[in-house]
């Protein structure tokens, strides 16, 4: 159990969670002297707002935390997680029902994350007994895969390239029983070119990370993680500010392995297979050149319009990979291009398929477990921008117009199984909100997870 939770029955303040609905209601619960206490406060129920109530002793009794009006289009689920840090040192439950108490438990141990890698962490002894009904151990199973994940993003580049991702799919490989294989050097030149080309002006060398975990009965579920660990734009280099975040582009090599985690843990019915590119983006002598040509592990010859657009390049090789073992289904997670950001923001993640029924399924989950995620289109007609005078392909689009789309395109070219997921995902929260601290964020993985749950089930061994 994550330690941020106590155990039924423990000794705990109630937290009562208010709105200008239920408001007075609730103040009905309290004694008079608290109503007294809240009415000199001016306490007004606002999302957000909290009031500390004491005892006729002056200890803390009860807490108030407002909430948006249950038809607020605008409400944050994971409002309750502010709690974390406004409250002091104890333990709590919840006194009255948040709108949703699971979401609203998880939202109050995510925000207790902290990097603590370089620094030492705050303590603060700030625990909550876990609503009835709500299944802790699988709560903790999704917390321990968000903080993985984070954890990765956060490392800086210098202490996460290739070897150190490749490192951590290792310590998880022997963890959970999982097989590990890597492939580098002249191999990975011979069968997964773009990846070698893509890596070949680093030090630090690049290689294909495969992960492979369950029965072979079971349905195949292929998960393929951009694993970009650091991208400099290659010689069509990035601004200062551009590169200054691009320690997380490896967020989807990070997210695959949160999302793996939650499905080994739970030990889900399916035939897991994780797929890793995992490369630094350099400049050197040895790096590739915009309008070099490269073969890729498919058979396509690919024209490098920009070498900034490496990470399609890598996923090209390793969906190819994937897509020969004919999966039931491969999901790709990848920071891959600024026009999502700008299509959808930071908080929601695009995504791509042409399974209808996967896409409802995943738009639902993604509402459900407020991890949003929003279908866009793989627009045929603009397959054409990704046309090349001299190769079969350019890794861009020309026109520079509905980037994220072609994008997605690009990599169709390199997928035959029926259902595929691409999901363009930020894999960072800019700014501190409940339940998500500023700096790496395992976007879209809940979603997943608690659709597979709903696909693939448990063996019952979990």
């Amino acid at each position: 159990m994550h330690p941020v939770f106590a155990k039924p029955g423990e000794q705990a303040v109630p937290i009562l969670f208010v709105t200008a609905g239920n408001f007075e209601d609730i103040s009905k619960r309290l004694d008079a002297r608290a109503r007294g206490f809240i009415r000199a406060a001016s306490f007004e129920p606002k999302p957000g707002k909290h009031l500390f109530v004491p005892d006729s002793a002056g200890k803390l009794s009860a807490v108030l935390f407002g909430l948006e009006p249950a038809d607020d289009p605008a409400k944050d689920l994971f409002r309750p997680g502010a709690l974390r840090g406004l409250l002091p040192e104890g333990t709590y439950r919840f006194g009255s029902a948040p709108r949703d108490v699971r979401l609203a438990a998880l939202a109050f141990a995510l925000d207790s994350y902290q990097f603590a890698r370089y620094r030492k962490p705050q303590e603060r002894n700030v625990r909550l007994v876990l609503p009835e009904g709500v299944d802790g151990d699988d709560l903790s199973r999704i917390i321990e895969g968000v903080t993985l994940a984070r954890d990765l993003i956060n490392t800086p580049s210098n202490d996460m390239g290739p070897a150190e991702l490749e490192a951590a799919a290792r310590a998880m490989a022997k963890r959970y029983g999982a097989k590990l294989q890597v492939t580098s050097g002249n191999a990975l030149v011979k069968q997964f070119p773009l990846v070698a080309a893509v890596g070949g002006g680093s030090a630090r060398a690049p290689r294909l990370i495969d992960l492979a975990w369950g029965k072979d009965k079971d349905p195949k579920i292929t998960l393929v993680g951009k694993g970009v660990c650091f991208d400099t734009g290659g010689l069509d280099i990035k601004s200062d500010t551009a590169m200054l975040n691009m320690k997380k582009d490896m967020g989807g090599a990070a997210t695959a392995l949160g999302l793996g985690y939650m499905i080994m843990t739970r030990k889900l019915k399916a035939k897991l297979r994780i797929i890793i590119p995992a490369v630094e983006n350099s400049i050197s002598g040895a790096s590739y050149r915009p309008r070099d040509i490269y073969r890729s592990r498919k058979g396509i010859n690919v024209e490098i319009g920009n070498t900034d657009a490496e990470g399609r390049l890598i996923l090209a090789d390793a969906l190819t990979l994937a897509d020969e073992d004919k999966p039931t289904l491969i999901i790709d997670f990848a920071t891959l291009t600024g026009a999502a950001r700008v299509a959808l923001g930071p908080e929601v993640t695009p995504f791509f398929t042409d399974d209808h029924t996967l896409a409802g399924e995943l738009m639902r989950s993604g509402a459900a477990e407020n991890d949003p995620c929003w279908r866009l289109p793989l627009w045929r007609p603009y397959d054409s921008m990704l046309d090349s005078k001299v190769a079969d392909l350019n890794n861009i689009a020309t026109g520079g117009q509905g980037g994220a789309i072609t994008a997605a395109l690009f990599l169709r070219r390199f997928v035959s199984a029926p259902c595929w997921l691409h999901l363009d995902i930020f894999a960072w929260t800019p700014s501190a909100k409940p339940g998500r601290p500023e700096g790496g964020e395992c976007q879209s993985a809940r979603a997943l997870y608690a659709l597979l749950k709903t696909r693939y089930g448990s063996d019952g061994r979990a």
